[in-house]
């Protein structure tokens, strides 16, 4: 169907490379343990529409000039890496005591929280790479249909690491609950959440 061949197989390795932990997961892990349940599923959200982006940038071609530009890739790259220590930083210095926030408020920060899944996801060329690389193995060279194929394997693999993202938030958050309730534990969890964030940005941005 569209050029797909081998659909079995690309979900059984989509879903065991989901299981693999890897920047995203522990993203989605330090914000649910620091923030809580819905900071986690906001960002396992904002990273599966940061992946939409990937899946439909393969599609079109885009994933292909990163793959033969070292320039685009190296400007990603640090953006990528730029983004994610700033957001470490932001949390490493953040005095706040408490995250018993307003409703208000706290709608402001869960979206932001998404907005922020979805670029550090964006930012990351190594999973514009994986899509190149990935999804070309299950597609027919053959087919006049290459860009439906691709969207389709794209969008079955972000669905199942989606899938996997919110088990994360969800039990990582319930984990660590009574442990955020304490002030001066919740102000350490978000502190190392931050430093975690500051390390896979200096990582994404020096790795070649």
């Amino acid at each position: 169907m569209f050029g797909i061949h081998d659909f079995g197989l690309f979900l059984a390795a989509g879903i065991l490379l989901n299981l693999t932990p890897g920047p995203d997961t522990v993203y989605i892990l330090g914000r649910s343990i620091a923030q809580g349940r819905e900071a986690g599923i906001a960002s396992a959200l904002g990273i599966g529409v940061g992946s939409i982006f990937h899946a439909c940038a393969a599609a079109l071609g885009l994933s292909a000039i990163l793959a033969t530009s070292a320039l685009a890739f190296g400007a990603i790259k640090l953006l990528g890496g730029a983004y994610l220590i700033f957001l470490g930083i932001k949390m490493v210095l953040d005095r706040r005591k408490h995250l018993s926030l307003p409703s208000n408020f706290r709608r402001r920060t869960t979206m932001a929280t998404f907005r922020q899944g979805v670029f550090t996801n964006i930012l990351n060329p190594k999973v514009a790479l994986f899509f190149l690389a990935f999804l070309p193995q299950f597609v027919d060279p053959t087919s006049s249909m290459k860009v439906v194929a691709f969207l389709a394997l794209g969008f079955a693999f972000v669905t199942t690491g989606t899938i996997w993202c919110l088990v994360l938030a969800w039990f990582a958050s319930v984990f660590s609950e009574r442990l955020r309730n304490n002030e001066t534990i919740s102000q350490w969890l978000n502190r190392t959440a931050g430093a975690l964030f500051v390390f896979l940005g200096i990582r994404l941005a020096t790795t070649k």
